[in-house]
């Protein structure tokens, strides 16, 4: 879910959070877990920005080569995960 929902443009952990329904503590250890997979890539945004919006900075996610063929074979393998990945497209 967290791949298919990054795929489809949930870039950071709230957004993420939102579109799965699962808890902060379930994301961002699965998060971790998937960077260090080398599965997604992770980047701080510019501090200015997230000032500027007067917010805490945020950690944007994408998925790599390899992420982007595990979420393809995910959702070959359990095919509603593709409802994720298009509910976040109709929302983005």
């Amino acid at each position: 879910m967290i791949l298919a929902s990054i795929g489809a443009g949930c870039l950071y952990g709230f957004d993420i959070m939102e579109t799965t329904g699962l808890p902060s503590g379930t994301v961002y250890p699965a998060l971790r877990r998937l960077e260090q997979l080398e599965l997604i890539q992770s980047r701080w945004e510019k501090e200015s920005r997230a000032l500027a919006e007067q917010r805490p900075a945020r950690k944007y996610y994408k998925l790599t080569a390899a992420g982007t063929r595990t979420c393809r074979q995910a959702v070959e393998r359990y095919p509603l995960l593709q409802h994720v990945a298009q509910h976040d497209k109709e929302n983005v």
